[in-house]
């Protein structure tokens, strides 16, 4: 049993962590978010909701300034207010940001938003375990290994979530009938900024796969449906 304990205790410590980011997320999003009320979005999203049979989808604007889009643990979709105020200047386009709204809602129709808060609770405590156990065989340089596995793993899941919702958007944006065109034009426009003197990676690509990649497997999706190549 006293083999078992730290194990344990990794596990608790686990769960306790998803709790609270679970919490701290939904407290965040509740405190700082308006409900999006744009005409010429919301008759977008309605294509959308028509191509998934849903009445409405609710569109949330979160009111900090990164370019962003992200989906809660509780399945509401948001765009971040620096995305939406490129919209606003014409720098993205109704159906480019609607690419978003459909990425993330791949997010939550996939249970990537549910599983991705179980996995970093999982995470920490797999590090925690890792970590102890490591240390003792190889200390000093236990815990440093303990984070650079949990890191693989981390950054590998995050990958292959990306592709699946791309591909749920890609599915999604074409039975709606505006096509992959703008997923691919809203990904190189985003690239561009990284690349622009002084420009930040926006940060809806922080975590996700190379631009080229993610254009790559949506034209591979294209030729596997018998699509006509979405325009850029």
């Amino acid at each position: 049993m006293l083999k078992l304990t730290p194990i344990l205790l990794a596990l608790l410590y686990g769960f306790v962590m998803y709790r609270f980011s679970v919490w701290r997320t939904t407290r965040a999003l509740d405190q700082r978010s308006t409900v999006l009320a744009d005409p010429v979005l919301e008759r977008i999203t309605s294509r959308l909701a028509k191509a998934l049979d849903l009445k409405k989808i609710r569109v949330h604007v979160y009111e900090i300034d990164p370019v962003n889009g992200l989906a809660a643990p509780d399945g509401r979709i948001f765009i971040t207010r620096g995305f939406y105020e490129k919209y606003r200047k014409g720098e993205v386009t109704a159906e480019e940001l609607a690419s978003v709204i459909a990425h993330e809602l791949g997010h939550v129709a996939l249970g990537h938003t549910r599983r991705r808060m179980i996995d970093f609770s999982g995470q920490n405590a797999l590090r925690a375990a890792l970590g102890m156990v490591l240390s003792r065989f190889l200390p000093g340089i236990g815990v440093f290994l303990a984070n650079a596995i949990t890191g693989l793993l981390a950054a590998r899941l995050s990958r292959k979530d990306e592709y699946e919702a791309d591909s749920y958007a890609a599915a999604l944006l074409s039975k709606a009938g505006i096509g992959t065109g703008p997923q691919k034009s809203l990904f190189r426009k985003l690239d561009a900024l990284t690349h622009s003197p002084g420009g930040m990676m926006p940060a809806w690509l922080m975590s996700h796969p190379r631009t080229s990649e993610r254009i790559a497997a949506i034209e591979k999706l294209e030729r596997r449906w018998g699509l006509p190549p979405g325009e850029s």
